[in-house]
């Protein structure tokens, strides 16, 4: 590699890609559905460009050979608008992980299965709503729902994951916007929606352990934070596509007021939520961060 593809290789953008590939709800002349893969760059509150790629699949050609011819070209496309290839590619439905994963083995491309996919679901709602009720085909009636997302039972944290203390907490989003300047070991941040209500609270957990607080960010990264939510008594984790994490238990009151501040949140501040660990509440600087998102993966 000579000098000057270096020095392009550091002006280009780096981000991983969310992708989806599947069927959507417009009838084609041929009387089969179509069928579609969709990329996007992943969006953080660091950089305002996003990568978006688009192709339409014949259905008879729905497999991992097309699949593959298509993410070359969307590497070759998101070279040309100058970004790097992706260190990573997620996809957040179980029923294509494998075709995903084969047709990505060929171009050298690593698989997340992973529901943080926040960027995709929001374009993919914006498609539902604005886009396909234009095209011909459009099938507006009742359509056959996507299988059920299978439900598991709750793991709970391996023990020397579990920390030393937590609280459940909350923090201001004008605070959160900010958090690009925080010095954090591990970290997943999103974009802030300039329309969300300021001055309602971000809800939290925020996990202290003075000795593992670093192993404990690098296994949280490893498996995708996705959101929290509250069963019972119980604070759970969801990560990846399928995976489910007690957290802790709670008392009653407690996990009444936990769980109100998560549905306000998913009612009026697009389901925005946070993981922090430090070494200890007094520490100023996070082993880990993660901003999280409650909604909705049709």
């Amino acid at each position: 590699m000579d000098t000057n593809d270096i020095n392009k290789l550091k002006e280009l953008r780096q981000a991983d890609w969310e992708l989806d590939f599947y069927s959507r709800p417009i009838m084609e002349p041929d009387g089969k559905k179509r069928w579609e893969l969709l990329i996007t760059s992943s969006e953080d509150n660091q950089d305002e460009r996003t990568f978006r790629w688009e192709k339409r699949c014949p259905a008879d050609n729905v497999n991992s050979i097309w699949l593959s011819k298509a993410l070359n070209e969307a590497l070759l496309e998101a070279d040309a608008q100058g970004w790097q290839k992706p260190q990573r590619l997620r996809c957040w439905r179980a029923s294509m992980k494998t075709m995903v994963k084969k047709a990505a083995e060929t171009i050298g491309l690593d698989v997340k299965e992973s529901r943080r996919t926040y960027t995709l679901l929001d374009w993919l709602a914006e498609r539902e709503r604005d886009v396909y009720p234009k095209e011909s085909g459009y099938l507006s009636g009742p359509i056959a729902p996507p299988p059920a997302r299978l439900i598991n039972q709750p793991t709970p944290l391996p023990e020397a994951l579990r920390g030393d203390a937590w609280s459940f907490a909350s923090i201001g989003l004008a605070s959160l916007n900010e958090a690009k300047e925080w010095p954090i070991e591990f970290k997943g941040l999103l974009p802030i929606k300039s329309s969300l209500d300021l001055n309602i609270p971000v809800p939290g957990l925020r996990l202290f352990s003075k000795d593992r607080a670093f192993a404990l960010s690098a296994w949280l990264s490893g498996i995708e934070p996705v959101k929290l939510l509250v069963e019972g008594t119980q604070l759970i984790l969801e990560s990846g596509q399928e995976d489910r994490w007690l957290v802790t238990d709670m008392e009653v009151s407690t996990a009444k007021n936990a769980e109100s501040s998560l549905l306000i949140s998913r009612e009026k501040i697009d389901g925005l939520q946070f993981i922090a660990i430090q070494s200890s509440p007094k520490e100023e600087k996070f082993a880990g961060f993660w901003m999280l998102r409650d909604i909705e993966a049709n």
